[in-house]
């Protein structure tokens, strides 16, 4: 993969990146974090593609400028912490406090997004810990690890070897959509796919999961908004 900037205002930076797979040059925005991936055959020039990409420059651009805006975390800001807004602010004491709807930080401003998102982190791993022991229990079994990523394309994975992956991010969503985000992966342990009988055993283990779905694929991706 190479970088390249198509010139205008503002310039826009792609990614090209060549695919076996590709029968035709493509381009595609993510809606995590903005990159802008062109994607071509092994046999279509350089020259040819990044052609391709100026034509586009304007969409490119309109399809930027609507998402919406990254945060920075620092002092005053806001973020998501199981569903609702808090105001990041100066604390006192040793470690990170939730009082009503603000996060109390102490430490020095320029620390501030680091030590929030330690606090975050551990935050996720305990009420995923919670979620999944449950949900393998409920369902009668066991994983073998659980560990935490700030992954772009998943919420969450198992592996077969009974491994559960989860995107810590998951803390800023609301409790239900957490909750179902375990109960998927942990139901993986019984069935390694997506057939009717793994979806019939996270029915079992969440019930109706069709909200807390939606939830991920319409609000999901503004929680990468968050830089830390």
């Amino acid at each position: 993969m190479t970088r390249h900037f198509i010139p205008g205002d503002p310039p826009v930076e792609v990614i090209l990146r060549r695919s076996n797979r590709a029968r035709r040059i493509s381009l595609r925005v993510s809606s995590l974090d903005g990159r802008v991936t062109l994607t071509c055959p092994p046999g279509v020039a350089e020259a040819e593609a990044l052609a391709f990409a100026r034509e586009k420059a304007d969409w490119l651009r309109g399809h930027l400028a609507r998402r919406p805006d990254e945060v920075q975390i620092a002092p005053g800001c806001m973020l998501p912490f199981r569903g609702r807004m808090i105001r990041v602010q100066p604390g006192q004491g040793r470690g990170v406090q939730i009082i009503g709807d603000a996060a109390h930080v102490p430490g020095p401003p320029e620390r501030v997004a680091a030590r929030l998102q330690g606090f975050l982190k551990e935050a996720a791993r305990d009420r995923l810990a919670e979620a999944s022991d449950r949900h393998a229990a409920a369902l009668g079994r066991n994983y073998s690890r659980l560990t935490l990523r700030d992954t772009r394309s998943r919420w969450g994975s198992c592996s077969s070897q009974g491994g559960l992956m989860y995107s810590w991010r998951l803390i800023m969503a609301p409790d239900d959509v957490l909750d179902y985000v375990a109960a998927h992966e942990v139901a993986h342990l019984a069935e390694m796919n997506h057939s009717s009988r793994f979806w019939s055993h996270v029915e079992r283990l969440y019930g109706d999961h069709r909200a807390a779905r939606g939830w991920l694929r319409k609000s999901g991706p503004e929680l990468h908004r968050y830089r830390f």
